[in-house]
C-alpha cells in the first residue's frame, strides 16, 4: 500500500524489452530510494506498483508485464525523463495522503493548467468509466500523487473532467509542475468507491427466477 506523497523524482535509465518479449524492463536512477529498496521490495512508479529485480548501485531493474505497459503510460517512458517514485508505506506508517494500491484504473489528459500565484489550478480529462468515482473533495492519484478533487463536470457530461490545485511543494517535488496540457497521465480513483459500488451491486434485489434459484 502507498499514500500518494511522493519521496523522489528517479531518472529513466532504459525501458528494453525482456527475453521473453511479452514485457519490458525498466532502470531507474534513484539514488535516494534505492538504499532503502530491497529485492521484492515495491516502488510505486508515477503511480505504478512495481517490483524491484535487481539494483546496482543507485539504479533499479523493475519488470513490467504486458498488461501494465497496455493500462498505463509505462510504456512511453524515455531515458532522461522524471518519474514520481514512492515506497510502499510501513506497517504502523503515518498516512499522510490517502490509501493507493498502485493500481492504476486508467489513463487521463492534462486538458487545462492555470497560474494563480501561490499555486495552481489543473484540469484533467477522465475516461467516463471513470467519472462516476470521483467526487469534489474526495481524492485522487495522478501519477501517484495523492491529491484532492476540487471541481468535477456534471454526471452526464460527455466528456468528463476533474481539477485539483497544486501547491507549490507539489509544484516543485512532483513532476506534476512541469505537466503540459495534452500529457497523459496515470490515475487510480478511491479503492473505497470501487468497493461500495461492488457491495450495492450485490445488494440490490433479486429481478429473475435465475438470481432466486
Amino acid at each position: 500500500m502507498f499514500t500518494g506523497i511522493v519521496a523522489e523524482q528517479g531518472s529513466v535509465v532504459s525501458l528494453e524489452s525482456d527475453s521473453s518479449d511479452a514485457g519490458k524492463v525498466l532502470v531507474i536512477d534513484a539514488p535516494r530510494t534505492s538504499g532503502e529498496l530491497g529485492l521484492g521490495g515495491s516502488i510505486a512508479v508515477n503511480g505504478v506498483c512495481l517490483t524491484a529485480t535487481a539494483i546496482d548501485g543507485n539504479r533499479i531493474s523493475l519488470d513490467v508485464m504486458g498488461e501494465t505497459l497496455d493500462r498505463t503510460t509505462t510504456g512511453s517512458l524515455e531515458a532522461g525523463r522524471k518519474v514520481n517514485l514512492e515506497r510502499c508505506v510501513p506497517a504502523g506508517g503515518r498516512l499522510d495522503g490517502h490509501v493507493v494500491q498502485g493500481h492504476v484504473d486508467g489513463v487521463g489528459t492534462l486538458l487545462e493548467r492555470e497560474d494563480l500565484g501561490s499555486w495552481d489550478r489543473l484540469r484533467f480529462r477522465v475516461p467516463a468509466r471513470l467519472a462516476r468515482y470521483i467526487a469534489e473533495k474526495g481524492s485522487i492519484a495522478v501519477d501517484g500523487v495523492s491529491l484532492t478533487v476540487t471541481a468535477v463536470s456534471e454526471p452526464r457530461d460527455p466528456e468528463p473532467w476533474f481539477e485539483v490545485g497544486l501547491i507549490p511543494t507539489t509544484l516543485a517535488e512532483t513532476g506534476l509542475g512541469a505537466l503540459k496540457p495534452g500529457a497523459p497521465v496515470n490515475l487510480e480513483v478511491d479503492v473505497l468507491a470501487k468497493y461500495a459500488e461492488r457491495l450495492l451491486a450485490f445488494a440490490a434485489p433479486a429481478s429473475g427466477p435465475e438470481e432466486e434459484a
